[in-house]
């Protein structure tokens, strides 16, 4: 039912490679105050709201906050 092709969307090619600036983007990712977190922060937080209009504005801004990660 499904293929699955292991390869780059676009080709790249690292001439030198910058440890401190990869920490730097990874934690924008997956760290504390990252893309990731904050999103799970939102979406986890709309289940506590009493009306379905709060709930939808945090739905919206959680679902933003995913999509760097999805599209990138």
């Amino acid at each position: 039912m499904y293929y699955y092709v292991k390869s780059l969307q676009y080709p790249i090619n690292i001439k030198c490679r910058n440890p401190q600036l990869a920490k730097n983007i990874i934690s924008q990712y997956g760290g504390p105050d990252g893309e990731l977190g904050a999103s799970l922060r939102y979406l986890s937080q709309r289940f506590g709201m009493p009306d379905q209009k709060s709930k939808a504005v945090l739905n919206d801004i959680g679902t933003e906050e995913c999509v760097p990660l999805c599209c990138q």
